[in-house]
Formats: C-alpha cells, structure tokens, sequence
C-alpha cells in the first residue's frame, strides 16, 4: 500500500512573464528521495511512498484554496471533510517562504497535520505554541553573523551597508549582525529595509534602488525573504550598480540564477550557504532523467520545451519537434544551472527521508507492540507522526547529521561561493572558502583569494572604510558626531609612538629610549656627557690646561723678579696669593669635564665656591691695601697701624670660612650627586651633576657674587688715586670683567641644558679667572718683561717727575715697597 506524503514546491508567479526554472529542482530531489526510500529495503519494507504535488503561488488567496482543496481529497473545497478514503496524506513537505509556511501551518494545525519546510530557517516558525505541528529542516542561522563579520574583518572592510527584509526574521538578523559589528569594530554606513513585490516599481522601490547607489560603502550584505529580493535582482539587472561587493545570506536563489547578462550588479558577489554533502547518485539522476519518467508531470515537459526548444518522445505537443535521445538536463542554458544542488533542495531530499523514518519507526513500534495494520492507513495517523518527528535522527547518504530538534542542529559551518558571471549568461556559484564557528577564535575563517573573482571596477582586493586606515606612526582621533570608524590621523607626540596601524593610543617610549623620526619604534638613546673627547670638551680642557700653565708661567716670573718694585707694590705676599688661587681656579674646570660620579660632582661646587672665594676676596684685600696706603696722612694714625699689622690680610681666611661653612651646610643636607638628563637632546641620555638642594646652590654663588659685588665698589671707589703705586684701575676692571662674566651666566645656565649647560658653567669659570689674571698681572707682566727700564726706582722716579705725580705725605718708596 502506498503511504502519501504531499509535496509543495514554490516556482512560479514572481517574476512578470518569466518561471524560475531552477526552482524545480526541488521536485527532481524529491522525486530522487523517494526513488532512494522506496528502493530501500530495510527502510519501509513492503511499503511504497507516494506523494502529491501542488504548486505554490505567491497569493495568499491561491494558498488557502489549495491547501483547502488538497485537505478535502476532492475536486471541490469542503472545510473539516476527508472525501479521500484511501492513501491519506501523512505529512506535507512545504515551501521555500516563512510566511507561506506560516499561513499553512494555522490551517494544517487544525488537522493536527505535521509540515515540515524546506526553506531557510526562520525564528517565527520555530514558536512552538503557535505551530506545534511545523518542523524546519534547516539549522539555525546562529553563526552567519559571525561568519560575515570574518569575512569583513579578513579583507578589512570597516564600512558596510546592510538590506534586510522587513520582516522579523530581519529584525532578528539584524539585532545579530550588528552585535558582532559592534563588538570588532565595524561601522554601518546605511540600514535599509527590502521593499515587498507586490507593487512592482513603485515609489519605495524607487527610493531603495538609488539608496543603493549614494552608498558610500564599497561593501553591501543582503538578506531576507525571498520574495523580497526580487526588487533587489530587479535594480541589479535594470540599474546597474558597478563597484559595490555584495555579501549574501542564505539561499539567494532568485538574485544569483537565470541571470541572461554578464554585465550584472551582483557579479564578484559571496553568498554564505549551510555547508551540504555530495549526495550519491544524484548528478547521474539528473543527467538520466527526463519528463518520460514522470509522464503526470506537466511542469516536466514544459521545461524539457523551455530549454531545448524540443517535445520529449511520446508528447502529445506538435508545437517542438522530438528530442534528440541524449538530450539531459546537464546541457541545458547556462543561465538555469539544475546540476548545482542547492540548499533548498537539499533540504527536501532530507525532509523525504525524515518522514520515511518517521514512518519505519512507528511500523516497527507497531510490529513490536503486535499491533493491527491499518490498510488505508499502514503507517499510521498524522498526529502520530509528532511523537517520532521531535526525536528523529540519522545519518543521511552524504554523510551529514540531520535531526529536527533545534537545540541540536544549529549550523556551525558554512560555505562561502564566489558568483561570477560569463558571456551568455552562464553564471556560476563557485566555492572559495567556509566558516566553521566551533575553531579556535581567529582560526574559523579559511578563504582562498587567488580563485576571488572581483566586481566590475576593481582591479584589487577593494576597501570599505569611513576613513583611510592610520599608518604606524599616528594614532586615531574620533570625529565628533560621526561613528568610530571615521576618523582623523594625527601624528604621534613628541616621545611617543605606534607600531601598528589605526591605533587608538600612542605610547610612550620608556625614559632610556627615544622615537625615530617616523615615530614607529623606540630607539636605545646615546649614554653622553662632556667628554674629554668631544670637541667642546677637549676644547675647555685645552683652555683650561694652557691657561694654568700661563699662571704658573706668571707666577714664576713674579718669584724671579720678586725684589723689584713692581712686584712689591700693592703686597707681594697677596700677588702670589691670588695666582696661586687662580691655578686652582683655571683647573676646578677639569672637574666638569669627562663622566661625572659621585666624588666629581660633590668637588666641583665645593672647590669652585672655595678658591673662587679666595681669590677675590685676595682682590678685596690688595684693594684695600691700595686704599689704606694713600688715605694714610699722618704716622701714628690707627689707619697707618692697620697697614702696617697687615690687617687686610685677614680678609681671606674670614671670607673663606664663610664659604666653607656654606658648603658644609650644602654637603650635610643635600649633596650634590651623578643624574641622566633623558630631555634636553634629542636620542641621548646626559650624564649630568644634579645639585642636590638649589637653594644651597644659589646660596654660595650669590655669596660669592656678593663679594665680588662688594670687591668690584671698592676698587671702583679708588680708581683715581695716583697710579704711580696704584693698581686700582686694574682691580677695578679685573672685577667689571670677572662680575660681567657671572651676571651673563645667569640667565644663560637658566636657558640651557644638558651638556651645553655644563659647557656655559666651565667656559663662565675660565673666563672670569681669565679676567683677573690678565687685568691685574698682564700689565705687570709687560713692565717686567718688555719694559725692564721702568722696573726699578730710578724709573719710577722718572715715570713720576713727566707726570707730575707725588707721594702721599708720610710714606716713602721704601715703605710702599713692604706693602
């Protein structure tokens, strides 16, 4: 006895004037299926499976008539009659659309009658309190947004547009789609809905269609009902859009096929499909077949004429001439490609052989319990099947899982084709890579470029992106009001870099190292100082050596011509005082010179405020002398005791210990100590002397300052007395130099750093002890020297008598000359 089993295959109605011929591919799996089970021997054994066809159009009218009529088993519609008492129908095997199958199963509810659907999975039909009686065949669509978003994220496309159905299976891949954007980083440029058929070119199609071409993003992804895609394959055919990528969910049937043109907007498109096995036989069923098979199949014969222009052998049509014997479906038109199986298909081929195990297993249960056959009913009532249906499960000849539990056939790997498109309309799906969601992260995406062919206008992988991608080297900066992925680049700062491309934060290389010119890598800075080797450095050591050595030279002039009067005016003892400070002076500069440490940097200050102190207060103290000596007028004056006692003498030690106790202070709470200046030259790190307590610091220099102030009024004040003996003019510009010199220092150690800064400090220190050796010593030098006639008293005399000069009274050649 043969077991009914319906079928319903949408076909026609959608496009004006046209059928969509790869849609009867459907009814060819089906016929195929059921070929397999009723040639299966363990599988409904002595049974045959027999079914019905209806087509589907697109109105809801036609629907509901058809499904009334098939429901009444007769020729007229007769609501909650069965005229049929043989061969019931079990179960019916319906279409491709959600809402077609969403009208059915409120009616099939009512008859308690199970549907089971071939088309793409749709989270509505899955509501199992409004249709407890429908059954998907295909898996839940919970990784496709995860797949596209790889897909984009492999090819760097940031920038997308998305078109949906208005519907809620749209809403709800839409909510998906966009989390996974959100969470990676990518932006939607444009969010359209997809216009419904049934007013063709009308305003919202209008609308739509040029909404396509003002989008600014390169890449498009497109999903929804199908019966919504034909607005899409019509602006794609009719308004050609070039430089656009479309990424396609599901099946998309209607946009990719029957295509009669190269030239065509959806060329280079990717089209995500539910990955699907080889089913064995079925190319050499579809190469085999032909209407003579199935002789009550209309649809058959009519497409046999379609195609070749021919009536199969035994058709009662005069209008074709016959066949040719080898006429197969393997040579028909390019643009209607029946031999590729396609999702839908492949879901009816499984739906078959679901309801035929449904049906083994309640023969068997029956065999089992000893139950008694039904004839008219050998495999039992349709609300029997609910039971079996919910927790079937096997493996079908392609070696693929299927089960109707949804819980447990949710799809994880998907394949991705390439559609492109040939002269003569040919158009081919071809595969070129797949997403399988349960790999590791990262690792899920597998895509051959090389076989990528690209739309119209590219040459290259193309880009979407709001903005041009941040090279290293600069970082991100939000545009205000606009979203994340459109950006300004701005280059990194100073000390800062990016190794990578649109990064969001630049970072900041560590104190040690410095960015290079593109600011793409941090670079080890150069340990330096002032070194010996420098030329500035070898420069001031120079200096410092040869002018020392000048020193020594003028002392040792002075100890050889140390009883002539030159050298005894103004106190012989307070001459070699001062130039024997000086060479210390000259030499304290080495200390700043070459790679500080510790013991460097505590000698430098110290010494330097020492003999410094030493040696202007030694010119405080033959400044004094000078004025003593001529301000004496009279022999027993307390000012004559002073001069002759040597009072001034004890100007030196009282200054110096004032310094010393300032550096004692300066040493016991802050000392002075080796730093790194990572600031002051670019890629360098400076070996520096840090001054410990700045307050200590400026504390000796303004008392040195202070005393060269003090020394520099003095000497000023005594400038006119007679210069017969008097060297205050030369003390008087010793210090305008020696204070000039410090004074300039200031604000330039204030504006400097690092190695140059060191560099003021030794040239200020050589260039002050210059000042004072060569104003006081350089014109005594000469009379020694040049002039040896002017060095002795006959001369002096002489010098005296042109000049009318004359002694003060009280004091003698004599008693100068012990000053």
């Amino acid at each position: 006895m043969p077991v009914l089993v319906d079928g319903k295959y949408w076909t026609f109605g959608m496009r004006p004037n046209l059928w969509l011929w790869k849609n009867y591919q459907y009814v060819l799996a089906f016929y195929f299926a059921i070929q397999e089970v009723n040639k299966d021997s363990r599988l409904l054994p002595n049974l045959t499976l027999g079914f019905h066809f209806y087509n589907a159009f697109h109105s809801d009218q036609r629907t509901l008539e058809t499904a009334l009529l098939w429901l009444s088993g007769g020729t007229k519609m007769l609501p909650n009659y069965q005229c049929q008492t043989r061969s019931k129908p079990v179960a019916i095997i319906a279409g491709t659309e959600s809402a077609f199958s969403a009208q059915m199963g409120t009616l099939l509810e009512l008859y308690k009658m199970p549907q089971v659907t071939y088309g793409p999975f749709d989270p509505m039909l899955s509501d199992e309190d409004q249709f407890p009686s429908l059954y998907q065949m295909a898996p839940k669509d919970s990784s496709l947004a995860q797949g596209m978003v790889s897909l984009l994220l492999h090819f760097g496309w940031t920038w997308v547009a998305l078109f949906t159905s208005d519907d809620l299976k749209g809403e709800q891949f839409l909510r998906d789609l966009k989390a996974e954007l959100v969470k990676n980083g990518i932006c939607v440029a444009l969010t359209e809905k997809l216009p419904d058929t049934k007013t063709m070119y009308g305003p919202s199609d209008i609308t739509f269609m040029s909404r396509i071409r003002v989008s600014s993003a390169n890449v498009h992804i497109l999903h929804g009902e199908a019966g919504s895609l034909i607005t899409v394959d019509l602006a794609a055919e009719f308004f050609l859009t070039t430089g656009k990528v479309w990424i396609m969910a599901a099946k998309w049937n209607v946009v990719t096929s029957e295509m009669n043109h190269m030239l065509h907007s959806f060329h280079g498109s990717f089209s995500f499909s539910p990955h699907k096995g080889e089913i064995p036989g079925f190319q050499h069923f579809l190469k085999t077949v032909d209407p003579s098979h199935y002789p009550e199949d209309f649809y058959f014969s009519k497409l046999w004429a379609y195609s070749f222009d021919c009536s199969p052998a035994g058709s009662i049509c005069k209008k074709y001439g016959v066949c040719q014997p080898n006429t197969s479906l393997e040579f028909m038109p390019g643009n209607m490609d029946i031999m590729t199986l396609s999702d839908s298909s492949y879901f009816v081929y499984n739906a078959v052989h679901a309801v035929a195990h449904v049906l083994h297993d309640i023969l068997w249960e029956k065999i089992e319990k000893g139950s008694p056959e039904n004839a008219d009913q050998p495999g039992g009532h349709p609300w029997q099947l609910h039971r079996f249906l919910k927790k079937t499960q096997f493996i079908n000849s392609a070696g693929d899982h299927i089960s109707l539990d949804e819980k447990s056939k949710q799809m994880a790997q998907y394949d991705i084709h390439n559609a492109v498109n040939f002269p003569a309309g040919l158009g081919l799906l071809v595969k070129v890579g797949e997403f399988v969601s349960k790999r590791p992260l990262g690792q899920g995406l597998v895509i051959n470029e090389e076989m990528i062919e690209w739309p119209i206008g590219f040459t290259e992988t193309p880009r979407s992106v709001c903005s041009q991608s941040c090279g290293p080297g600069f970082r991100k900066v939000p545009q205000e009001g606009r979203p994340v992925c459109c950006f300004a680049c701005v280059f990194c700062p100073e000390g800062h870099i990016s190794n990578q491309t649109d990064a969001e934060q630049c970072i900041q290389c560590p104190a040690h190292e410095y960015p290079n010119s593109e600011r793409t890598r941090c670079l080890p800075k150069v340990v330096t100082f002032l070194a010996f080797e420098d030329a500035l450095g070898m420069a001031l050591a120079c200096t410092a050596l040869c002018l020392s050595a000048l020193t020594a030279a003028v002392l040792g002039v002075f100890v050889r011509h140390q009883h002539t009067p030159i050298v005894k005016a103004n106190n012989r003892a307070l001459s070699y005082i001062l130039l024997l400070s000086l060479l210390p002076c000259f030499l304290c500069s080495l200390l700043f010179i070459g790679r500080p440490n510790t013991a460097t940097c505590i000698l430098q200050e110290t010494i330097f405020g020492l003999v410094f102190t030493v040696a202007v207060s030694t010119v405080l103290a033959k400044t004094l002398t000078v004025i003593l000596a001529f301000k004496v007028t009279a022999p027993g004056r307390r000012m004559r005791r002073l001069l002759v006692s040597g009072a001034p003498n004890f100007i030196i030690p009282s200054c110096s210990l004032i310094q010393l106790t300032l550096c004692g202070v300066w040493l016991g709470t802050s000392p002075p100590f080796v730093d790194s200046d990572t600031h002051s030259e670019h890629g360098h790190i400076i070996i520096t002397c840090n001054k410990g307590s700045v307050t200590a610091f400026y504390c000796g220099l303004g008392y040195l300052g202070s005393l060269a102030l003090g020394t520099f009024t003095v000497a000023f004040l005594a400038r006119n007395l007679p210069d017969t003996f008097n060297e205050a003019k030369f003390l008087t510009f010793s210090m305008l130099v020696f204070c000039s010199v410090w004074l300039t220092f200031l604000p330039v150690h204030h504006s400097t750093k690092g190695r140059v800064m060191v560099a003021v400090e030794v040239f200020s220190i050589l260039a002050s002890s210059a000042g004072l050796l060569g104003c006081i010593f350089a014109p005594k030098c000469y009379i020694i020297l040049i002039r040896p006639d002017e060095n002795s008293f006959k001369g002096l005399k002489d010098k005296r008598g042109s000049k009318g000069s004359r002694h003060p009274k009280g004091l003698s050649h004599k008693s100068l000359s012990h000053f």
